[in-house]
């Protein structure tokens, strides 16, 4: 969630609760594409959550993965109530390395402090943002990430436009390969996994990714 939006984002995370709803079906993916990753990453790894919501995606991986020592995240999210929700899992999890910020993801200042990181995670975001701001954000993407970092990045592709082909191409463009490409048949989601080849660069403080839609 960023500043702008006016959506009950608390109350759309109720889907996650049916096992066998899209959402459910989607964070599996996104989970699995997040343990390949780590699995990518030796030794310490830093994550990145933009729009964190829950956390069910980094707090669900990490609370039993052998590696979760050697793991440290920022979850960025903006609405207070998924806020606590993160937090409240992962102190349940005992994961006193995910640190929950209440704060505006699409802010370049929430991540300072949590950068470079091996991941991030931009799950639930080019959804709800312009072609424009998709672009704008894979260009300062850099910005947030170590060599050869790995971003997790999910679309739907109706009823808006499907435009997740010509995502990829943006990557491609702004020094980043695809390594993974997942696109159920009887869905609509995709989630996609990019690395960055090209040079990582310096945080910029006070720039704006992405405005959601209303």
């Amino acid at each position: 969630m960023a500043e702008g939006d006016t959506r009950d984002w608390a109350a759309w995370h109720r889907e996650y609760d049916d096992p066998g709803s899209r959402l459910s079906r989607r964070l599996a993916v996104v989970q699995e594409q997040l343990r390949r990753a780590l699995d990518a990453h030796p030794g310490r790894v830093r994550i990145i959550s933009m729009c964190a919501g829950e956390g069910r995606d980094v707090i669900g991986v990490l609370a039993r993965h052998a590696r979760r020592g050697e793991v440290a995240a920022r979850l960025v999210e903006l609405d207070a109530r998924n806020a606590e929700v993160a937090r409240e899992a992962a102190r349940a999890a005992g994961l006193e390395q995910v640190e929950v910020v209440r704060g505006d993801a699409s802010a370049t200042d929430s991540y300072e402090g949590a950068v470079p990181a091996e991941i991030v995670l931009a799950c639930g975001v080019f959804g709800n943002i312009s072609e424009e701001d998709i672009v704008r954000t894979i260009e300062y993407l850099p910005c947030l990430c170590a060599p050869h970092a790995t971003v997790i990045w999910t679309r739907g592709g109706r009823p808006r436009r499907d435009v997740a082909l010509e995502i990829r191409r943006w990557f491609d463009e702004r020094g980043f390969e695809e390594v993974a490409f997942v696109s159920p048949p009887d869905e609509t989601f995709r989630v996609r996994m990019h690395r960055l080849v090209a040079e990582p660069r310096a945080l910029e403080r006070g720039v704006s990714l992405f405005r959601f839609l209303r």
